[in-house]
């Protein structure tokens, strides 16, 4: 099986989508350009497991530009656009492993298929394929060279098996890139959380508490795009200077059992279990609606809500009625994935732009180092980083300042002080 999709004929579809997404992403194509030209992954093979979507067909194009061997395979059961699954493989030669919907054992053969074949650098978004090489397929490591990770999530376990001395081999955290999380978990979690909240709902947002777990970048833009809205907003943390912060931004601030009396719609993205408990679904009033837009759907404890129901039944597509001894009625996105994903289309690709740039360099960037890099999980280059964000105001048509000599000058001394 080289390719496993839903179906073909939708490759036409997913064709236009994906060019649409390209003229969104203009730092992506002048990589691609130059990769043609140069062709810096020549004979490279490439497993990668992402979201499938418009934005991510225009990387995969870029490496394969690059003269990559890619593989592309999902890293959610629900994130997968199947028309671009099948324009990947019909229209590009992708060889793609991905269907919306598809169960846990179709997901991980999926990945056994991108594992299978001997890449030199895995591209992961949640880690899913580096824990089932070292895990369930050691015998892939003796190709690998490096890899890249693109979640704060992935990054979390990432770091955890090299503190237990378990990771065997480099990683590039694209997540700590500041032309990603800065602006992919800020902007693009906090559009796209709203949007799939919206889409599966149809509910005003207005007038609504929107309760948030969580206040990193992408707690940041789901508060911020909430009370945009006209929502009023609670923040849910256990960091103090987090919590702080959200209080300074204008949030409210509470325990989550208390946010839980109410909250109308809560939003986790903590990237950390249970997050919505016992307690939280007690205290839940009426009708509220409970969602994630962290990787994985282990932030809502969703096996004690289903023991708890009475009953439970599919309202609309991708939201569950779960009806308590109460009578209180609770309501789930997506099964607890991704939101955003699930519900809609995932993050624009104007931001997804340079989250890809910093993707496709960083593989470069690996190819060319990867024999002085230890086993460890690695920041992205800051010239990579910052060239990013050059050519994306480049393309905006955004100028800025430089600095004089003199000014640079003043700026390297120390002996000028109060005059």
């Amino acid at each position: 099986m080289d390719h496993h999709v839903k179906d073909p004929g939708l490759a036409a579809a997913g064709k236009a989508r994906i060019e649409w997404a390209d003229r969104d992403m203009p730092v992506l194509a002048s990589i691609r350009e130059r990769f043609a030209a140069e062709k810096p992954l020549d004979g490279v093979r490439v497993s990668a497991c992402l979201h499938v979507t418009t934005e991510t067909a225009n990387l995969m194009r870029t490496l394969a530009a690059g003269g990559a061997d890619v593989v592309l395979c999902a890293s959610n059961p629900l994130s997968t656009q199947d028309d671009v699954a099948a324009a990947l493989v019909s229209e590009y030669g992708i060889r793609t492993y991905a269907i919306k919907g598809e169960d846990t054992e179709s997901y991980y053969a999926h990945i056994d298929a991108a594992i299978d074949h001997k890449p030199h650098i895995t591209m992961d978004d949640g880690a899913d394929v580096v824990g089932r090489i070292h895990a369930e397929k050691p015998e892939a490591l003796a190709d690998i060279i490096g890899g890249t990770e693109e979640t704060t999530t992935g990054v979390i376990r990432l770091k955890a098996m090299a503190a237990d001395g378990a990771l065997r081999y480099p990683i590039i955290s694209v997540n700590d890139a500041d032309t990603k999380h800065l602006f992919d978990n800020r902007y693009g979690t906090g559009q796209s959380t709203i949007d799939g909240v919206i889409r599966a709902t149809n509910r005003l947002i207005a007038g609504r508490t929107v309760v948030v777990s969580g206040y990193g970048w992408c707690g940041h833009g789901v508060a911020m795009r909430a009370s945009g809205l006209g929502a009023s907003v609670i923040v849910c943390e256990v960091d103090p200077m987090r919590a702080l912060e959200a209080v300074m931004d204008g949030f409210r601030v509470m325990p989550a059992v208390e946010a839980a009396a109410e909250c109308d719609i809560w939003v986790t993205v903590t990237g950390d279990i249970n997050v919505i408990d016992t307690p939280m679904f007690e205290a839940l009033k009426d009708g509220a609606i409970i969602c994630n837009s962290g990787h994985f759907n282990c932030e809502i404890n969703i096996a004690h809500l289903r023991e708890k129901a009475v009953s439970v039944r599919e309202t609309r597509p991708l939201v569950e009625e779960f009806s308590m001894p109460d009578g209180r009625l609770i309501y789930l996105l997506a099964d607890g994935r991704l939101v955003n994903l699930a519900c809609a289309e995932g993050h624009p690709a104007s931001v997804m732009d340079m989250s890809f740039a910093n993707q496709a360099l960083s593989a470069e960037y690996m190819m060319k180092n990867h024999a002085s890099m230890e086993p460890g999980v690695y920041p992205v280059p800051r010239d990579i980083d910052e060239g990013i964000a050059a050519l994306k105001l480049e393309t905006m048509g955004v100028a800025i300042d430089t600095l004089t000599a003199e000014q640079q000058k003043y700026l390297a001394s120390w002996q000028e002080g109060t005059v």
